[in-house]
């Protein structure tokens, strides 16, 4: 059960999961329904301060190499384009809309690139992104009961 857990946590913490598979997952693997879903909220919350400390300090020295700058380049275009505009324009409340829905290419590893491309004050950026965060979670994990409960 603690693995579990564990394994719970480490999906939300991963660009490939977040909590919107860390939840499930957990809640699929008997973990307490409570349990996982503050686990891995407070697991995917990490991600942004850990996000912003990679891009403010170790991504300069990764764009030395060519495959790495090449790839940051990808995906900070990409970021722009997908919710720049929206951002801008809304602030606040857009970066945290874009971080709430719960879909590939949303949530806080996006939501803190856009912060970081956008200038966006960090204490704002991070609130918006913890109540992004909370209601993407939430959804997830009512999701996820009510399925459980179909079956």
């Amino acid at each position: 059960m603690i693995l579990d857990l564990i394994v719970s946590m480490l999906w939300s913490i991963s660009p490939f999961g977040e909590a919107k598979v860390g939840i499930p997952y957990g809640m699929l693997r008997g973990v307490n329904i409570y349990v996982v879903f503050i686990a891995c909220l407070l697991a995917n919350i990490l991600v942004f301060p850990l996000m912003l400390f990679f891009l403010e300090n170790v991504n300069r020295y990764l764009l030395r190499w060519n495959a790495y700058k090449k790839s940051a380049l990808f995906v900070a275009r990409r970021a722009k384009v997908g919710s720049a505009d929206k951002i801008k324009k809304y602030g606040f409340w857009g970066l945290m809309f874009f971080v709430m829905i719960p879909l590939p290419g949303t949530g806080v590893y996006a939501g803190s690139i856009a912060t970081y491309l956008l200038k966006m004050e960090r204490s704002k950026a991070f609130l918006a992104n913890v109540i992004g965060i909370f209601f993407s979670s939430l959804i997830v994990w009512i999701t996820t009961l009510l399925s459980m409960q179909a079956y």
